[in-house]
């Protein structure tokens, strides 16, 4: 008995610290990001290999790349309200993609999830590989991984585990968009 108690509560501490512990994944703030591709599943691309952060380090134009290893309603919320956002500053060359990470993915169900979404400008596809590029360094425990640069330069960069995309961290994320737009 005494011992099932000392493992409950080492458990439970240990799910306490974790938990406690912020999320790190992806390339950090100040550093460059590197180009990779992925298969688009929406839009005018859709099953091609693209690589928009080349498109945008061309012209130091801002962009939100989102990484995800599953599709869920918050990640949808949260992708709609990033789509609004950058169409509202469709003149700042702003763009805002996801990148599902998986090891294969139906590209008419990343489709049809995108457009229930609600998303409009927003291209998703999926990179084939569940740890996504590798310079990118993406946290495994990280179930969204959003990085933010400009410049060629990230300048906010944000990770989720999985449960924890919820209207205050989509808050969170959309108040440093104005960083993106500085002069």
């Amino acid at each position: 008995m005494r011992l099932l108690f000392c493992l409950s509560l080492t458990l439970a501490l240990a799910v306490t610290l974790h938990g406690a512990d912020p999320c790190v994944s992806g390339v950090p703030v100040g550093k460059r990001p590197g180009p990779y591709s992925f298969l688009v599943a929406t839009g005018p691309q859709r099953g091609q290999q693209t690589c928009y952060i080349c498109e945008q380090h061309e012209g130091n134009k801002p962009a939100m790349v989102v990484f995800a290893r599953t599709t869920s309603e918050p990640l949808g919320k949260l992708l709609a309200k990033l789509d609004s956002e950058s169409l509202a500053k469709k003149d700042s060359g702003c763009k805002v993609w996801m990148t599902l990470l998986a090891d294969k993915a139906d590209l008419d169900s990343l489709a049809k999830w995108a457009q229930k979404s609600g998303l409009k400008s927003c291209p998703v596809g999926t990179y084939e590989d569940a740890d996504g590029p590798p310079a990118y360094k993406l946290n495994k425990d990280a179930d969204v991984t959003v990085i933010m640069f400009t410049k060629q330069k990230v300048i906010a960069n944000f990770a989720f585990r999985a449960g924890e995309l919820d209207d205050k961290a989509i808050e969170t994320v959309l108040k440093a968009m104005p960083g993106l737009f500085e002069k």
